[in-house]
């Protein structure tokens, strides 16, 4: 009898903690907050796309869309002295002035002909603006 006991008593000591561990880990996958083998994989690929998401964007892009949406509503005369302004606060954009200007020219003409873009002309970044002007004057 006590041979028997023994052996229940091992083998008890053996398969209770696995049976603990497996019942402990089912338990918590079925609470509420758990998420299920879908949900988990679209955590997965939303997790993957919001890396790529999150990177920031460079300095001059963000400027740039900015002052294309303040052409857009405003006037180029007012994208112009936004832009100068901001190379003056931050001349690490001193740079990108001259491809931002041009955009600038470019879509001033797009919204508004090339004989009105022309006339919002100054020379803000070596008269860049009224380069893109003309280069999407020659384009069109």
């Amino acid at each position: 009898m006590t041979h028997s006991a023994r052996r229940i008593g091992r083998t008890l000591a053996l398969v209770l903690p696995v049976v603990l561990v497996l019942s402990g880990t089912l338990a918590v996958a079925r609470v509420p907050w758990a998420t299920s083998n879908s949900e988990s994989q679209v955590l997965t690929a939303a997790s993957d796309t919001a890396s790529v998401r999150a990177k920031s964007r460079a300095p001059q892009d963000v400027l740039r869309d900015k002052l294309l949406v303040e052409l857009q509503e405003k006037d180029p005369g007012i994208a112009l002295t936004h832009l100068q302004r901001q190379v003056e606060e931050r001349p690490s954009l001193a740079k990108h002035c001259i491809s931002i200007a041009r955009a600038l020219g470019r879509a001033a003409v797009a919204h508004y002909g090339p004989t009105r873009a022309q006339s919002f002309s100054r020379p803000v970044c070596d008269t860049s603006f009224a380069y893109g002007v003309s280069q999407q004057t020659a384009g069109s």
